[in-house]
């Protein structure tokens, strides 16, 4: 359907569409037009990726003189193909209605390791190792000595990628991560490397966040992105944590001992260098004394990680003179990695702020502010000049520089925080030390600053006004979105106690309660001999399912739940859990029914869908709050409070329950889907907790249903089950309309009223 949403021409891939969908698009186009960033948070199942995708390609196409680029951010791989497929709907029904004209590239862009088509590189295990195997093959200076050695290997993908040349380009049209590599394959060019050519050409570019929020990537990858960019950030109610990690280090016993071995190795090169091509060495030098002119000319396989710092924050002149010459450099690293084992050797916590620890590396190991900025840059240039491929090796004494570059470069916002072992397990000694970043706003600001508009989106981003706080930017439009439907298929719950009226919570002191295991075991047991197919449970951590799950099988309870349905388990192999979770669709298709037993802020609870019969009911046991005194947590608290007035009590509940609501939102993913929430904690029934949840479920959550025992809730079950079986009209013409059609959307344009639920 093509809908006219003031002077923008709509070309929508379906017939119908939802109002929200519709209320959607015209706050996004509001923004578009201010050239201002945006904060909207639309419930889950409600087809916001195709609302999202729908009004931008629109919107570039009505303004063919000034076409906006779109960069889309998604958080998996996983939803990054989702996101290319709805763009590939979107484009050919486009291209149907408008003809060539329409025609876009859109590329999605990963790592190596999802990208790669040569067979010995992509048998490497991890990321990096694929990262170092490719560098063997591809880095300029193995490719020019190939030229004279034939017995050298090198890539014969990115050898025939490079002598096409210019002709080298992806035509039009919408490709997945699958569609690269085919299209590699047929015209035997690496499709990583052509991509990332591409990705400056493209209409579209779907990627992972850290392209754009971590500088050591985005130095590299998105530093060509023109300013007319629209940049999405979907399920962006993590966001503040993934700009945190991108600007923290940890550092272990065994990251030292590596560095050591990194920095043998390197003085071997340096020796062996000196006697066969000393001007190599020379070379560099007075290419430092000039300045670091190198990075902007490296061949696109040589460019290594960029520096960890902020663009707007690296100093852009010459490399200090003591650390110019790379015998000197690597003097002044094994210095600084013994004052960093000195420090691990501490036996009590001890929290420092950046300009303390710079003084206190100054006046024990000689090693100025300055110097420490340089130590990115200045390892690069030589791992360059040594022409050191496997660069999987030298992790260690990267994250040695990452640390002494972030140390040199920031003096608020960060600590470092040395802990001599962890505090759930003291009697194992595990030294770290951390430098934690408090400021989740360091990350961003150079995305606010350098793109016309920044769209954070997601299912969960309630309360919504304290995100433009925590990120520090000014929304222009800042709106939520409630879910319009025609029967209620939501039925969220508060249990408070269980049937022998006994509260139940995961508080500290109740969490090891005997009463309390025993209820959550009979509040399930209950459940799973009323709700059919699947049941998806959440505890509040590893340790908590550990010991609950225990205790249901030292009292039987497990057993008998055993009796109504298979039970799955979520660990932290990642291998295992996907291995479960085939198993319990398996289990929940053939009728057998399953329950899954998961752990907030897991893998699952972010990215898994329990749509339909997979879930139709969802257990959060507990209130998901962070291990409270974890050091970094308490310092990044005393952070927000000092700088931004953000209470710690308020930061910590609005953390738990976005946790809650992305757990219980796994199950609703249309609004064909039905399913029920029971929020199963007394501390859910306080309006101050609950008043924290999205809007969209408070919205359903009825008074009746606040204060609830485990036979309540299982009636409640049993009364909502037998209403959801009944047929129903999808349309909702019976009074309520959630899907409109063209005609209703032009009475809306023309100001008649319609009979629509928003």
């Amino acid at each position: 359907m093509k809908l006219q949403i003031e002077d923008v021409t709509v070309y929508f891939p379906y017939d119908h569409i939802y109002p929200e969908q519709y209320a959607y698009m015209v706050e996004l186009k509001r923004a578009l037009d201010a050239k201002g960033h945006c904060l909207l948070e639309m419930p889950t199942g409600t087809g916001k990726t195709i609302a999202l995708l729908s009004l931008i390609t629109s919107y570039a196409l009505c303004k063919p003189s000034n076409p906006v680029k779109l960069l889309y951010c998604t958080r998996t791989v996983h939803e990054m193909e989702k996101t290319l497929a709805e763009l590939k709907v979107l484009h050919a029904y486009q291209v149907r209605n408008l003809g060539p004209s329409a025609r876009v590239l859109a590329i999605g862009l990963s790592s190596r390791k999802n990208l790669c088509i040569n067979p010995t590189v992509v048998s490497a295990e991890s990321r990096d190792s694929v990262d170092a195997a490719c560098r063997k093959l591809t880095a300029s200076w193995v490719r020019a000595l190939a030229i004279e050695n034939a017995n050298i290997p090198t890539c014969p993908f990115y050898e025939k990628y490079e002598k096409a040349g210019s002709e080298a380009v992806l035509p039009p049209g919408v490709y997945t991560m699958q569609d690269l590599r085919a299209y590699g394959k047929e015209k035997g060019w690496c499709p990583y490397f052509l991509a990332r050519h591409m990705v400056q050409f493209a209409n579209v570019v779907v990627y992972s966040y850290q392209y754009l929020l971590d500088p050591k990537v985005a130095g590299i990858i998105s530093r060509e992105m023109q300013r007319e960019s629209v940049v999405v950030f979907d399920e962006a109610h993590n966001i503040d944590n993934v700009c945190i990690e991108a600007l923290s280090v940890s550092i272990r016993t065994q990251t030292l001992d590596g560095a050591i071995r990194n920095i043998s190795r390197m003085t071997q090169e340096i020796n062996r260098f000196k006697e066969t091509d000393a001007s190599r060495l020379r070379a560099e030098y007075n290419r430092l004394v000039d300045g670091l002119a190198l990075r902007g000319n490296l061949p696109i396989t040589d460019a290594w990680l960029s520096n960890p710092a902020l663009p707007d924050d690296i100093l852009k002149e010459a490399v200090p003179g003591n650390i110019r010459r790379a015998e000197h450099f690597l003097s002044v690293l094994r210095r600084l990695v013994q004052h960093l084992r000195g420090r691990l050797e501490t036996e009590n916590v001890e929290k420092e702020s950046p300009v303390s620890f710079v003084a206190s590396v100054n006046s024990q190991a000689g090693i100025d502010q300055k110097m420490l900025k340089f130590c990115y840059e200045r390892l690069h240039s030589l791992m360059m000049t040594l022409e050191i491929t496997d660069t999987d090796e030298f992790l260690h004494i990267q994250t040695i520089c990452d640390f002494a570059t972030l140390l040199g470069t920031y003096t608020r916002g960060f600590s470092i925080i040395i802990e001599p072992f962890d505090e759930r397990m003291p009697h194992i000694p595990d030294p770290i030390l951390q430098l934690s970043c408090h400021d989740a706003s360091l990350a961003i600001k150079p995305v606010f600053e350098r793109f016309q508009t920044v769209v954070i989106t997601s299912g969960t981003l309630s309360p919504i006004d304290l995100y433009p706080r925590l990120l520090n930017f000014n929304p222009v439009v800042t709106r939520s979105f409630t879910m319009s439907l025609t029967r209620d298929c939501i039925c969220p719950m508060v249990l408070t106690r269980g049937s022998d009226q006994l509260p139940v919570s995961t508080k500290y002191d109740m969490r090891s309660d005997p009463g309390v295991a025993r209820n959550y075991g009979k509040l399930l047991l209950e459940m799973v001999s009323v709700v059919p197919d699947g049941v998806v449970c959440f505890f509040v951590s590893y340790s908590y399912m550990d010991a609950i799950v225990n205790t249901w099988n030292e009292t039987g309870i497990l057993k008998d739940i055993m009796q109504h349905k298979l039970v799955f388990i979520e660990t932290q192999d990642v291998v295992e859990t996907t291995l479960a979770l085939d198993n319990y669709r398996k289990a929940c298709d053939c009728g057998r029914g399953a329950v899954f037993f998961s752990v907030a802020r897991g893998k699952v609870a972010e990215g898994i869908d329990f749509d339909r019969h997979y879930g139709r009911l969802v257990i959060m046991f507990g209130v998901p709050f962070q291990y409270t005194l974890s050091k970094i947590l308490l310092a990044r608290m005393e952070y927000l409070r000092d700088t931004f007035q953000i209470k710690e009590g308020d930061f910590l509940t609005f953390d738990a329950l976005r946790q809650a609501a992305q757990c219980v939102g796994r199950v609703i993913r249309s609004k064909a889907d039905y399913g029920m929430m029971i929020f199963a904690d007394k501390r859910y029934s306080r309006h101050d907790k609950r008043s924290k949840l999205p809007g969209w479920i408070p919205s359903h959550l009825r008074d009746a249903h606040l204060n609830l025992s485990t036979d309540m809730a299982v009636h409640i079950a049993r009364e909502f089950l037998r209403k959801m079986a009944q047929p129903y009209d999808k349309t909702g013409s019976s009074g309520r309309k959630t899907l409109l059609s063209q005609q209703d959307i032009e009475k809306m344009s023309d100001g008649t009223p319609t009979d629509m639920l928003f």
